[in-house]
């Protein structure tokens, strides 16, 4: 369904007026898709329910394909000046969507407890660090990623548009008691591996998975990294070995270089500390 709206104070367009707000779009249960690329993955995908779509003319245009597949979402087409006003921002290439958030039941807490493959944040509050780690996660084939209470929003604009909507494909979980889903997770025989800079870690050329090794991966923020209470649980404390005169690597950076590493690693053992 495709409409044009030449009026900014268009009732249709008021949820458009949050989009700089994130907690007002989230007490809403919604979230942004911005830029042609993303917003044609949301439909395509199908996971998330599709509000409405804001677009230019040129945008309609480009993507009437996508839109056409899906006539029960509204499509608002204005002018690019009318999109500015009514969001405050000017969107990549005339496109943004809003979609629903799911309800907090829907999360796929049990996916954990299935998942060979887990990347656990804690702490990492830049979104587009968050949107960076899923992109990496999805290239790497992690099943979900679970995340702290203290993590940035991976449905946040931000994080969504940096992630390349991998925040989208990627499935995740958000835990109230960090310590405790580690602890659970390790007690149903996965491994955690504690991403660490600190020299008397284990360096990861030294770390070789075994074929059926199920494994989290956690990582923290760059500041801080992580709390005691996530290496104490830690089946291994790993760190990458760098050039003495860099302090560390970003986030994104070093869990890209630990997941390639582990998934091709296939023989090796691991002794709890």
């Amino acid at each position: 369904m495709t409409d044009l709206i030449d009026d900014a104070s268009d009732v249709q367009l008021a949820p458009y007026r949050l989009v700089g707000d994130p907690r007002a779009l989230e007490r809403e249960g919604l979230f942004v898709a911005e830029g042609r690329l993303v917003v044609e993955r949301v439909f395509e995908d199908g996971r998330f329910a599709i509000h409405s779509v804001l677009v230019t003319a040129a945008a309609a245009s480009a993507m009437s394909g996508v839109f056409a597949a899906r006539p029960d979402v509204p499509v608002h087409v204005c002018d690019p000046a009318i999109l500015q006003r009514v969001t405050g921002f000017n969107f990549h290439r005339g496109c943004v969507a809003l979609a629903c958030r799911p309800r907090p039941e829907d999360e796929p807490s049990a996916l954990l407890l299935r998942a060979a493959r887990i990347l656990a944040l804690e702490g990492v509050t830049d979104p587009d660090n968050v949107g960076g780690l899923f992109r990496t996660a999805l290239a790497f084939g992690v099943d979900a990623v679970m995340l702290d209470r203290a993590t940035a929003d991976p449905l946040y604009r931000k994080a969504i548009r940096t992630s390349v909507a991998a925040t989208l494909r990627v499935p995740f979980v958000r835990v109230d008691s960090w310590t405790d889903a580690l602890r659970t997770l390790r007690d149903e025989g996965l491994r955690v591996i504690a991403l660490t800079p600190h020299p008397d870690a284990m360096a990861l050329e030294d770390v070789v998975t075994g074929a059926d090794d199920r494994l989290v991966i956690v990582a923290g923020s760059e500041g801080f990294g992580m709390s005691r209470d996530s290496l104490a649980l830690a089946d291994a404390r790993v760190r990458i070995p760098i050039d003495a005169r860099a302090d560390s690597l970003n986030v994104v950076t070093a869990v890209a270089i630990a997941l390639h590493a582990l998934r091709n690693r296939v023989t090796a053992t691991f002794l709890r500390e």
